[in-house]
């Protein structure tokens, strides 16, 4: 497909073509989610404080003051309007899905208000994200079905590629709202991927995906704008988590399915798995982290605490934008990394190396856990005066 510049074309007047041209309708639908994100989260601010919707600091929380917690309805408004700004009639097939996927998408929008407000059992959540992604998974035939050699696996039968997919679906949700803890991390890191998704989509010319994806990753852009603010802020709530996590797992189900498609495409990647775990190898550490410490240390896994790797950044010194800037940036290197040293490695190899880089992971968090406990105790001698102080003081 030639590309035409935005300037040629502007002085050429033929402005239709810049409006309609599929890629720039990506790039617009990022500005205008971004803009749409940034002018209606004031309003719903306004609204939550008026109404006391907010969350209160508690043992586990990073923020000091109460906070509202609807900013997933801004980046669920943003995101939708963007995208469904501009036909998508070009594939019939990516269409279909993206309609079944908002079906999926209303229905956590409206499981994570409710969760926001009035908190939703666990257990019922868990099971409406399943039906959620069954609904693509069954009705879209929507699913992982290729290991790309992983282990000398390839084609799989529905009898495991339709549990994997649902299981990756909530998996990736959860994740998502697992490391939204600190201001900027879930939204940062889902940005990063959303870009990378969507650049992907773009480059092998299915716009429906990739404008939806740039759509959403306009939406947070504009959202971080006010999770950083100090005088404005809010959170994404489970209302955004449950959104971005869903989207996020339709945009990686989709890749790995393309690129089994393209097999012999030059575009393509073999190695697709790979770099969909690396893209989200944040959430994916931090969650499967903390799931081993708390059943290593006899708890449920499913029981909330402060050992997220942002929550020990956090006790360790950093702000909430270097602690979330530190992940965003281990997104970023490891993604370049990979894609500079992959070469020929074979997919099994990649995941060993992928395995023996959670092992690191878990050390490093390890010690950093070690250096807090260190200075606590340092900082509780200091405050407490041995006995010889005070017999000095007694004669002084």
């Amino acid at each position: 497909m030639e590309l035409q510049l935005p300037l040629q074309i502007l002085t050429e007047g033929n402005v239709n073509t810049l409006v309609h041209h599929d890629i720039y309708q990506c790039l617009l639908s990022f500005l205008i989610g971004c803009f749409l994100s940034i002018i209606s989260i004031p309003i719903i601010i306004n609204l939550s404080n008026l109404l006391h919707l907010t969350a209160k600091p508690g043992f586990r929380s990073s923020h000091e003051t109460e906070t509202p917690t609807l900013g997933g309805i801004a980046i669920f408004a943003a995101t939708l309007i963007a995208y469904f700004l501009w036909p998508h009639s070009e594939n019939i097939l990516d269409s279909n899905l993206i309609s079944l996927a908002m079906t999926g998408v209303i229905i956590l929008f409206f499981l994570g208000i409710k969760d926001d407000i009035l908190a939703v059992d666990p257990t019922k959540k868990l099971i409406i994200q399943i039906f959620a992604s069954l609904i693509l998974v069954a009705m879209g035939n929507f699913k992982v079905d290729n290991f790309y050699g992983i282990f000398g696996i390839h084609g799989v039968s529905d009898f495991i590629s339709i549990p994997l997919t649902v299981f990756i679906f909530i998996a990736i949700i959860n994740a998502i709202n697992l490391i939204d803890g600190i201001d900027g991390l879930a939204g940062g890191i889902s940005l990063i991927a959303g870009l990378g998704f969507g650049i992907w989509f773009i480059a092998n010319d299915h716009f429906s995906f990739g404008c939806l994806a740039f759509a959403m990753s306009g939406s947070l852009l504009g959202f971080l704008r006010f999770n950083f603010s100090k005088t404005s802020k809010i959170f994404m709530g489970d209302t955004g988590s449950l959104i971005v996590g869903y989207l996020l797992s339709i945009f990686a189900v989709e890749f790995l399915s393309l690129n089994v498609g393209y097999l012999h495409d030059p575009n393509a990647y073999f190695n697709a798995p790979i770099i969909v775990m690396v893209l989200l190898i944040v959430p994916i550490f931090d969650t499967l982290r903390v799931f081993i410490v708390r059943i290593f240390k006899g708890g449920s896994p499913f029981v909330a605490d402060r050992n997220h790797m942002h929550h020990i950044l956090i006790d360790n010194g950093l702000n909430h934008f270097w602690a979330s800037f530190t992940l965003w940036m281990v997104t970023i290197v490891n993604t370049a990394l990979f894609f500079t040293f992959h070469g020929d490695i074979t997919n099994t190899a990649s995941l060993y190396i992928y395995i023996g880089m959670f092992g690191l992971y878990m050390v490093f968090a390890y010690f950093l856990k070690k250096r807090i406990a260190s200075v606590k105790e340092r900082k509780k001698m200091v405050k407490s005066p041995s006995l010889a102080d005070d017999d000095l003081s007694t004669f002084q």
